[in-house]
């Protein structure tokens, strides 16, 4: 039936915000959208005949729309309405997958080649072949499989295979370090290569692949551009590095996201960290998925706290190749507490004392207990970081050998010359762990939250010749290619903000060490992955060893991300994930250094102590 404005009786169409779809009724229908309004948890009538509810509120409860009066008169808005009746359909075959508790086989392994045809030239393992499978099963999918386990190949064969299928178009969302991957890929595995381009003002309208960053998606029209060259043709929306959206709509990333997602007509996800917090993260990643009823299947399958069952529910919905499935040598994860010296331990003590009187009152303002807590991680490696220098990056400048204390000595003041007076227990036992691999020619990665920091262990390992790379170097590729092909240096040092994705260096180095950690358990997880990846050697020494300071802010991250990471291994079925959540205690070596030995390896300090 053809509708015009007079006999349209409900028109449904999206809110003004992405994730809000707007019912609007005919004045003689406004008794029968109140009666509407009852069937929906999120119901809201700002005014009379508007009725706004969340879209995934909507796709699950369609059923209540039968009830309306006049079923021939309801217009839907064209991308919605695609939306929802690939919910309903997608809702049919989860229940079905869930109700059996199997995996996906509507596609096998064996038939992948097939599918991919001989204009597909890269080299698939058993692995790859059975997520590909799976999620060509999918309407949607969702690959978690570890890092290092090739899931751009993955998700560019799926893309290959739908081809055949009438998909013309692929838009990948991913972090600026997943580009390199990309294009490569993109020339090692097809015989007739995409064109692909990362997105910008002047694109070729005939590119079939479009690459931006998420951090572009926030820009002015950028969305809307998208959302429009991902409807021009038939199009797949994947998101790499999909943890990156993790908030949903209460961040600027996920929103964006999810108002790209109606507009595709295919959706796959990557992250090896789909859940880094917690349930939140899940649902939120399969609500991009599969709207409506994706997020209820995950509230559902763990809102009795029964992980091992939640995993089982939900893994029909996803793929994940393990660390075990990699056959990669295992890793020996440690972790070392150090206890702080009499006057670093006074001052942190004294500091805590201060914040927790500065957040009694403000357990609601995660802004303020956040950077509270970024404060005592720097108090808890040297409260020195806190005080400010000619720049807010400058090194600590160390003195040896120490100074006296002053008797009376303001707080303040023993913050800003601790270097003065002791070395940091964790900087200590750094240069301890630095100076014994390099005796034994093994590179070390070590891992700083702070600038400052990082600078500050530039100046302490300088006889290692180190490189340093973080949010401000400037040649980032010239850095972590000095420290790959130069025999002398010794040291790679840089935060997970930077460094935690996009790079492997399983080749030249076996060896890190954590300064410090966040509550980020993602982050974590994924910067571990930069030295234990797919290619490494049979018979490989890999060893990770993690540093907190004794009665510090740093025993609650070790215990935060130790249930962070238990959660996630359970709900993946990883055993490798649920091992990091109980590291391995072993003793401190740094303080078995000599005064002596000290000089020796710092002796460069006293000149810039001068």
């Amino acid at each position: 039936m053809l509708h015009t404005p007079q006999n349209i009786s409900l028109e449904i169409g999206f809110g003004d915000g992405v994730v809000k779809a707007r019912l609007r009724a005919r004045s003689d229908r406004e008794d029968d959208l109140r009666r509407l309004a009852l069937k929906f948890r999120t119901g809201i009538q700002r005014m009379s005949g508007v009725l706004e509810v969340d879209v995934d509120d909507l796709l699950v409860n369609l059923v209540a729309l039968a009830t309306w009066p006049e079923p021939a008169t309801v217009a839907w808005d064209p991308q919605l309405a695609a939306l929802a009746a690939d919910a309903a359909a997608d809702a049919q075959a989860m229940g079905e997958r869930i109700d059996s508790g199997s995996v996906p086989t509507e596609v096998t392994a064996d038939e992948v080649c097939q599918l991919l045809q001989s204009s597909w030239t890269g080299n698939l393992t058993g692995f790859q072949l059975r997520d590909i499978a799976r999620l060509l099963s999918l309407r949607h999918g969702a690959n978690f499989s570890v890092p290092g386990a090739g899931k751009t190949r993955v998700g560019l064969a799926v893309f290959h295979a739908l081809r055949n299928k009438g998909i013309e178009r692929l838009l990948v969302v991913g972090p600026k370090s997943c580009y390199e991957s990309w294009r490569f890929e993109n020339q090692q595995c097809l015989a007739d290569p995409l064109r692909m381009e990362i997105y910008g003002k002047e694109n070729d309208p005939s590119a079939d692949a479009l690459i931006v960053n998420y951090e572009r998606l926030r820009f002015d029209g950028v969305v809307n551009h998208l959302g429009q060259w991902l409807t021009a043709r038939p199009s797949m929306l994947l998101l790499d590095e999909a943890h990156r959206m993790k908030l949903g709509a209460d961040g600027a990333y996920g929103t964006a996201c999810l108002a790209l997602s109606p507009r595709a007509r295919h959706r796959l996800i990557l992250t090896g960290t789909p859940a880094p917090n917690g349930p939140k993260d899940l649902e939120n990643l399969f609500g991009f998925v599969w709207p409506g009823h994706g997020r209820q299947k995950v509230i559902q399958a763990i809102g009795d706290g029964d992980l091992a069952k939640a995993s089982q529910v939900l893994r029909p919905l996803f793929t994940r190749t393990t660390k075990e499935e990699l056959g990669l040598p295992p890793v020996t994860t440690s972790l070392r507490i150090v206890a702080m010296p009499p006057l670093h331990k006074e001052i942190y003590e004294a500091l805590l004392g201060r914040f927790s009187a500065r957040a009694a009152g403000s357990e609601n303002d995660f802004l303020a207990l956040g950077k509270i807590a970024i404060y005592m991680l720097m108090a808890a490696t040297s409260p020195a970081l806190l005080t400010v220098g000619a720049t807010r990056y400058e090194p600590l400048a160390y003195r040896v050998p120490p100074l006296t204390v002053p008797e009376g000595s303001p707080l303040a003041a023993l913050m800003r010359d601790l270097p003065s007076y002791e070395l940091s227990p964790k900087y200590q036992e750094v240069l301890a762990i630095v100076a014994e691999n390099a005796t034994k020619g093994r590179k070390t990665l070590v891992w700083s939250t702070f600038v400052r920091s990082l600078n500050t262990l530039s100046r302490i390992l300088g006889e290692f010749r180190p490189t340093v790379v973080h949010g401000g170097t400037e040649d980032r590729e010239a850095e972590i290619s000095r420290f790959r092909k130069d025999p002398d240096c010794m040291v790679l040092l840089s935060n997970p903000a930077t460094l935690g994705e996009g790079i492997s260096l399983h080749h030249e180095c076996h060896d890190a060490v954590y300064v410090d950690r966040d509550f980020a358990a993602g982050r974590f997880l994924q910067s571990l992955d930069r030295i234990h990846r797919l290619g490494l050697t049979p018979g490989t020494e890999t060893r990770i060893t993690v540093l907190a300071s004794e009665g510090t802010i740093d025993e609650v991250v070790e215990d935060r991300l130790a249930k962070k990471l238990l959660f996630m291994g359970s709900i993946l079925d990883d055993p490798a994930v649920r091992e990091l959540a109980d590291l391995y205690e072993e003793p401190a070596i740094g303080g078995g250094l000599d005064q002596r030995d000290l000089q020796a390896l710092m002796g460069h300090l006293r000149a810039a102590a001068t």
